[in-house]
């Protein structure tokens, strides 16, 4: 497992995520921002914590027809559908991109079936520029995986179980969607199955009207709503999981939903994530994971924390 380069901006940012020293808790949210070239033009992908790539499948996927992004208040829906160029163009075409890089790269995985789960994750375990999977259990786009797997406890466990196993010694993150009724269940069974961490949320199952039309905004007639629109009850969810689940199992939180500032960063931070992800605000700003880092090590400096580790959890 390589050893990211710590942030020549100050070692205050350091945090350990799950056995990995990060330089800062800011990562790419999956499904945002590609495979881990497409940001460059815009910012320094090596001054982030952590990279996680889009969600990459056995196979090629097409995803869903067209339209399949629409803005609303506050935020956007899409059913992408995990379009992606597969296992094998992925290893081909975009591993040797990841292996320059310095900054720990997680690879979101995605399938139908278990088997599809655990053979992309086998492939990928003995790769060095691989630093752990993310595992997309909570995708509300697609008939057949992703959020279907993440609703019922057992299934969450036994797909756990099954990519822990397959995952070796790298880092294994499990993606909880907000569409269950109580996700503190859904988060111990990953726990007790064997993750080394959780990320929340994914994104909410919602729609959009034309009315003029009388016909859905989307091809898929439903998208995942994300954006600032999602905050809120991201924060909530963090906090909840965090005070149920995490702190008692020692588990470190990937926070996401909405976060636009290092202000929305902090407040993730202050409900028990240990690290976070940028991802809508990523597409009216390229560069805003860079831009919320710096925003971090200021908020930092005006409140005289010796470490962003002490501010997890530490709502009062």
């Amino acid at each position: 497992m390589k050893s990211p380069i710590i942030n020549p901006q100050s070692s205050i940012l350091s945090v350990d995520f799950a056995g990995l020293r990060l330089a800062n808790p800011v990562f790419t949210a999956s499904g945002t921002c590609g495979y881990a070239e497409e940001l460059a033009d815009f910012m320094d992908v090596n001054r982030l914590g952590g990279f996680i790539t889009k969600s990459i499948t056995r196979r090629p996927r097409q995803g869903n027809p067209t339209p399949r992004i629409v803005e609303t208040d506050a935020g956007m829906l899409n059913a992408i559908g995990l379009a992606n160029v597969g296992l094998d163009r992925f290893v081909a075409e975009k591993l040797p991109v990841i292996a320059q890089m310095s900054v720990p790269v997680f690879v979101n995985v995605a399938g139908e079936r278990i088997e599809d789960y655990v053979a992309v994750t086998e492939r990928l375990a003995g790769e060095p520029a691989i630093a752990g999977f993310e595992l997309n259990i909570s995708c509300p786009n697609v008939a057949k995986g992703g959020i279907s797997f993440g609703r019922d406890p057992e299934q969450v466990a036994g797909i756990t179980a099954a990519v822990r196993r397959a995952a070796g010694r790298k880092v294994l993150m499990v993606k909880l969607s907000p569409c269950v009724t109580d996700i503190s269940v859904i988060a111990r069974a990953a726990v007790q199955a064997g993750a080394d961490a959780l990320s929340l949320i994914n994104t909410f199952t919602a729609m959009v009207i034309d009315i003029e039309t009388r016909t859905p905004a989307l091809a898929n007639r439903t998208g995942g709503l994300s954006g600032p629109a999602v905050k809120p009850i991201a924060v909530y969810l963090v906090n909840k999981v965090y005070n149920d689940v995490a702190k008692k199992a020692g588990i470190p939180l990937l926070g996401l939903g909405g976060i636009r500032t290092a202000s929305d960063a902090i407040e993730f931070m202050l409900a028990g994530a240990s690290a976070v992800a940028i991802g809508t605000a990523s597409f009216s700003r390229p560069d805003s994971a860079v831009q919320i880092i710096d925003g971090i090590a200021d908020y930092c400096a005006r409140h005289q924390v010796a470490r962003i580790a002490d501010l997890v959890g530490s709502l009062r």
